[in-house]
C-alpha cells in the first residue's frame, strides 16, 4: 500500500487542476497545494526535524493545519495533533509522553503554550501574524526548498491521536500510514463517495473524523472546504458557496445547522450524502435531518480512534438507532460484560460488551507507553471497546451506551440511550441527556436533563413516556431543564458534568 505522501502525490499527478482545498478567502488546486506542502516539507527539514520526529500542533481547521498534516506525511514526521483548547498541564504531558521535537500553535492556543515549560525547549512555529521571536509558518511555506520526495513507508507511524482522557491522563494512539489510508479507503467505499466530491472540513483535524474527511477527499480528488471553528450560519454559507456534496459530522452539528435562522432547504440542496459518527443520532433528529436535507443516504458510522471502523449502517433513517453491520475491514462480536473473553459471546437481543478484531487494516497495535491500557483493552487480538450493545434479529448492532454509563436502578440495568431516543421524539424537546443520580432508595435514579422548546413540564413528559410504551422502571424519576447540554468539542455529551452539577438551570 502507498504511504500517505505518495498517495497525495499520486492524486496531484492524476488531476492537478482539481480543487483540493478552499475556504472563505482562498482556493487551491492539487498542483498549487502540493507546491506549498512540498516547500513546507523542505523548510521543516532545514529546521533540523528528522524522520520519525514528532510534531505537535494546536490548531483549528485552517489551510495551514491541513498543509502541515501533509508536509509531515511527506517527510515521514509523526504528527501529534492536539485539541487547540488544551491547558498547559496537558500540553506539557503530551510533549513529554510523545517526545515531541516541535510544537506549532496559533493565537487561540498562544496563552497556554507560552506557559508550557516543556514547549520552551523544542522548536516553536507560529501560525498567525509575524513575531520576530518565533518562527512563522508563512515564511516556511514561502521559502522552503522544494522537491521533497515521499520518504515514509506504509508501516511508518503517521499520527498519534490522544484520546479525551476523561478518566485520567489522555492515551496516545499511534496509527500507521497504512491504517490511515485503509481507513480513508473504507470511508470512501462505505459512504459511496465518487470522484470530485466536496466536503465541509470542520470536524477537528486532531480527531479521527476530521482526518478521515481530509484523507478521503485526497483519494478521490475531492475538495476539503476548511472551516476553522464551527459556526452554523457560516457553515450554511460555505455549503451554498462551494456546492458541498457530502457532510460527515457529529449529530449535534446537524442539529445546529437545521435550527439556525439562516438555514433553508435551497441553500443546502447540494448536500445529498450525509454521514454521522461520534455519538448516536436520536430518532427525533433523524426525522428532522431527512426532512431538511432530503438526502440520498444517511450513513451511521460507529468506530474509534483505535480502530476507525467498527460498523456502518448506510440506511440509518430506515432503522433509527441501528449502527448496522461490521465495516468492510472488520469483524465484531458481543461478549458477556466483564468476561474479558472473546469467546464468551451472547445471543441475539442480549446486551453485552462490543469487541472488534485487531486484524483489521484500520487497527492500531497498542497505546503509546501504556501497557496497562493495552492489557485492559487488547485480549487475544480483539479490542474491548467498553461500549455496550446487542445484535437484533437481523444481525444489526445497537449501541446502548458505555459500560460506565449504564444506570442500575432498583436492581435493573437501564440504557440512557433508549430513554433519550423516546424523549427526543417529543416536539418540545430540543436535546436530552439521561444519567443515573445517586439515590438512597433506588441506588441510582433515572434523571433526564432537557433543553426544551417552550414551557413543557414534568407531567407532560411523564405522560409522553407512558404513552410511548416505555417500561415504568425506565421512566425518569426527575426532569431537569437546562439551558445547554454540556458537550465535548467533538459533540459528545459530557455526562460527567451533569453528574457533578456543572450545568445551568433553565428556569
Amino acid at each position: 500500500m502507498l504511504d500517505l505522501g505518495s498517495s497525495f502525490l499520486a492524486s496531484t499527478e492524476r488531476n492537478p487542476k482539481a480543487t483540493a482545498i478552499a475556504g472563505n478567502n482562498f482556493k487551491h488546486t492539487y498542483l498549487e497545494w502540493f507546491s506549498k506542502i512540498d516547500k513546507l516539507a523542505g523548510a521543516l527539514k532545514h529546521l533540523g526535524l528528522k524522520k520519525k520526529d514528532k510534531v505537535i500542533t494546536l490548531l483549528q481547521n485552517s489551510f495551514e493545519a491541513a498543509t502541515i498534516h501533509w508536509a509531515c506525511q511527506l517527510n515521514d514526521l509523526i504528527l501529534v495533533p492536539l485539541n487547540w483548547r488544551m491547558k498547559t498541564e496537558e500540553i506539557d504531558f503530551c510533549i513529554t509522553n510523545s517526545e515531541a521535537k516541535c510544537i506549532i500553535y496559533q493565537d487561540e492556543s498562544l496563552y497556554e503554550t507560552s506557559k508550557s515549560k516543556n514547549a520552551q525547549s523544542i522548536i516553536k512555529i507560529f501560525v498567525g501574524n509575524k513575531n520576530n521571536k518565533i518562527i512563522n509558518i508563512y515564511d516556511l511555506i514561502q521559502n522552503g526548498k522544494s522537491e521533497n520526495y515521499p520518504s515514509a513507508k506504509n508501516d511508518s507511524i503517521s499520527v498519534i491521536l490522544y484520546t479525551s482522557g476523561t478518566t485520567g491522563k489522555p492515551k496516545g494512539v499511534p496509527r500507521t500510514h497504512s491504517a490511515e489510508r485503509s481507513s480513508a479507503l473504507a470511508h470512501v467505499a462505505q459512504n459511496m463517495y465518487i470522484e470530485g466530491e466536496t466536503t465541509l472540513g470542520v470536524m477537528p483535524l486532531y480527531h479521527t473524523m476530521g482526518i478521515r474527511s481530509l484523507i478521503s477527499m485526497s483519494l478521490i480528488n475531492g475538495a476539503f472546504i476548511s472551516q476553522p471553528k464551527f459556526l452554523s450560519s457560516e457553515a450554511i454559507s460555505l455549503i451554498e458557496k462551494f456546492g458541498i456534496t457530502c457532510l460527515y459530522l457529529v449529530p449535534t452539528l446537524f442539529h445546529d445547522l437545521i435550527e439556525d435562522s439562516e438555514f433553508s432547504k435551497n441553500k443546502v440542496k447540494s448536500c445529498k450524502k450525509l454521514g454521522f459518527a461520534g455519538a448516536p443520532m436520536n430518532n427525533g433528529l433523524i426525522k428532522k435531518v431527512m426532512d431538511a436535507f432530503n438526502p440520498s443516504q444517511l450513513v451511521n458510522h460507529y468506530g474509534s480512534s483505535e480502530i476507525y471502523t467498527f460498523t456502518v449502517d448506510r440506511k440509518a433513517n430506515k432503522k433509527p438507532g441501528s449502527a448496522g453491520k461490521a465495516g468492510i475491514n472488520q469483524r465484531i462480536k458481543i461478549v458477556e460484560i466483564g468476561s474479558n473473553n472473546p469467546e464468551k459471546t451472547v445471543g441475539k437481543n442480549i446486551e453485552g460488551e462490543i469487541i472488534a478484531s485487531l486484524q483489521s487494516e484500520e487497527a492500531f497495535t497498542g497505546y503509546l507507553k501504556r501497557p496497562d491500557a493495552d492489557k485492559k483493552s487488547i485480549i487475544d487480538n480483539w479490542y474491548f471497546t467498553s461500549d455496550l450493545g446487542y445484535f437484533d434479529n437481523d444481525g444489526d448492532l445497537f449501541v446502548t451506551g458505555r459500560v460506565d454509563d449504564m444506570i442500575i436502578t432498583g436492581g435493573e440495568n437501564v440504557s440512557p440511550i433508549e430513554i433519550e431516543n423516546i424523549l427526543s421524539l417529543n416536539n418540545n424537546v430540543i436535546e436530552v441527556a439521561v444519567v443515573g443520580l445517586p439515590d438512597e432508595k433506588w441506588g441510582q435514579k433515572i434523571c433526564a436533563f432537557i433543553k426544551r422548546l417552550g414551557s413543557i413540564e414534568n407531567n407532560e413528559l411523564n405522560k409522553f413516556c407512558l404513552e410511548s410504551g416505555m417500561a415504568n422502571f425506565k421512566r425518569p424519576k426527575e426532569y431537569i431543564f437546562v439551558k445547554e447540554i454540556p458537550k465535548s468539542p467533538t459533540g459528545k455529551i459530557l455526562r460527567r458534568k451533569l453528574l457533578s452539577g456543572k450545568y445551568e438551570i433553565d428556569l
